[in-house]
């Protein structure tokens, strides 16, 4: 038998006035939250890492909701730069996330999506002969390359599986971040392309073209000059580009084969610029070629400043 005023061996302990779950006072426990010391009941009781805790305590120690979507945020960001290939995954996210807006803004009938991403000639224009409603805004030549036509849905998909067959291959061969600018300068180049044509046909001033062709085929011709330098037969490749730009050319195709054109031509020369700088120590000749380049598709881009269409 123990001695004093504890309970003797065989008989009940009994709950004490403090010995009730805070949220139930009509619970008996004697189970302690390891943070806070509260009594909580089986039912109000959460197992962790460190032991038994109450709702409040959990409820602190989960971060906010800005907390939780920045760290998303971050993971996500982690995961994608662990691909081997993040920058050909990480446009046609971007492009599928812009068409995805693109069919929501056409199936309410404003197509506005569309209309403020695309590319016509009309914006490259000064802005003393831009038509009323019209704006210079030479960052068209950018965004529609990631906006495709919501009227044929193959547009996007063979866009979109082309980038993913050809793509990741160069990028692995080039790496990211170039790869990056070489997709980026070929876009510029395809849109540099349907602006220039106005020159021939000044009619096409107000044609809006959208997709991302002409970068594509920037990237198909600096793979064709990758292979080509590196003595491989590029016989099917270089058929494959000419059946495709041959079909831009067919009659009521209504497909830009001067994006094409250009893109070829700038994702072709950007190739040559890194094969002709290619080795760590031709790293800063270039990337001051590259910034070079991107400094003549820029100036290319106000060429309607020094000489206008015939139209004019």
């Amino acid at each position: 038998m123990a001695s004093g005023s504890g309970p003797a061996f065989g008989e009940r302990v009994e709950y004490g006035p403090e010995d009730v779950c805070y949220r139930h006072p009509g619970v008996h426990s004697f189970t302690l939250c390891q943070r806070c010391g509260r009594t909580i009941c089986p039912e109000c009781q959460v197992v962790s890492a460190v032991g038994v805790l109450c709702p409040e305590c959990v409820r602190q120690a989960q971060p906010g909701t800005a907390q939780r979507a920045a760290r998303s945020a971050r993971v996500t960001g982690r995961r994608v730069a662990a691909l081997d290939t993040p920058v050909t995954y990480g446009v046609m996210i971007l492009c599928g996330i812009v068409f995805a807006a693109q069919l929501l803004s056409s199936f309410f009938g404003a197509d506005e999506v569309t209309r403020s991403l695309w590319y016509a000639p009309l914006y490259s224009l000064p802005g003393s002969l831009l038509p009323e409603g019209a704006g210079f805004e030479p960052w068209r030549m950018l965004t529609s390359m990631f906006t495709h036509s919501t009227g044929f849905l193959f547009h996007i998909l063979f866009n979109m599986y082309a980038l993913w067959l050809f793509g990741r291959n160069l990028e692995r061969m080039i790496g990211r971040w170039t790869f990056l600018v070489l997709y980026l300068f070929a876009g510029v180049g395809g849109s540099l392309g349907v602006m220039f044509w106005a020159y021939a046909d000044p009619s096409t001033l107000i044609v809006p073209t959208v997709g991302a062709s002409g970068a594509i085929f920037g990237v198909l011709a600096a793979t064709l000059v990758a292979f080509r330098a590196a003595r491989v037969n590029v016989t099917s490749l270089a058929v494959l580009i000419a059946i495709n730009f041959g079909i831009g050319l067919i009659p009521g195709a209504n497909i830009s084969w001067q994006a094409h054109l250009g893109g070829l031509i700038v994702g072709a020369v950007t190739m040559w610029l890194l094969l002709a700088t290619r080795g760590p120590k031709r790293r800063t000749v270039r990337i001051v070629g590259l910034v070079g380049l991107g400094a003549v598709l820029a100036a290319l881009g106000f060429a309607y400043f020094v000489q206008l269409p015939a139209i004019f």
